[in-house]
């Protein structure tokens, strides 16, 4: 029985590298990939050059509280708010993307956490939600649905599995390597 046991955890412990950031990356799809492109459509701004020229709901979500002491004109915030808010919407677009891509993986993933972190601080010392027990939550209360610290450490976790183990065998950068190290003089890692 011992042995039956035994050699079922070895091929777990073998097939784990190619399944669990398979099986993440997937996850992020379904569930945030949505998520993230619907919010970073609504920031784009008007006509073809949207993606340089942000509209003014992107500014009021990444910058709360500038906007309103600018009277919400974008045109009395600097050149620093409108390259952070054409980043955040970027990020928005290309991160989720690579990651559902499986391409530059862990530097995406890594990107992303940021960004959830980002976002977290916004939503709570910019628009308040630290003032809000029930979106800040608790960890360890038994009431799982926060949106802060519930909902976010599990994005979180969901994007830590990517960075520590890549993007697994169904992947750009699976591609990429093979194609590497296929060249003449290139280097199987």
């Amino acid at each position: 029985m011992f042995a039956i046991h035994a050699a079922m955890l070895r091929r777990l412990d073998t097939s784990a590298p190619a399944v669990l950031p398979t099986l993440a990356r997937f996850a992020f799809a379904a569930v945030l990939l949505g998520y993230f492109w619907n919010s970073a459509i609504t920031k784009l701004g008007e006509g073809f050059f949207g993606f340089l020229a942000p509209s003014s709901g992107a500014y009021v979500q990444i910058f709360p509280r500038a906007m309103e002491a600018a009277g919400y004109d974008t045109g009395q915030l600097g050149v620093l708010h409108w390259a952070v808010v054409v980043a955040g919407m970027w990020a928005e677009f290309l991160l989720p993307l690579m990651i559902v891509l499986g391409l530059m993986t862990r530097l995406a993933s890594l990107g992303m956490i940021g960004f959830v972190l980002v976002q977290s601080l916004t939503d709570l010392y910019g628009h308040g939600a630290i003032a809000d027990p029930q979106t800040l939550g608790a960890w360890f209360d038994r009431i799982p649905d926060s949106l802060i610290l519930d909902q976010r450490l599990l994005w979180v976790t969901l994007l830590v599995v990517p960075v520590l183990a890549g993007a697994g065998p169904i992947s750009l950068d699976r591609l990429v390597r093979n194609a590497i190290s296929a060249r003449p003089g290139g280097r199987r890692q």
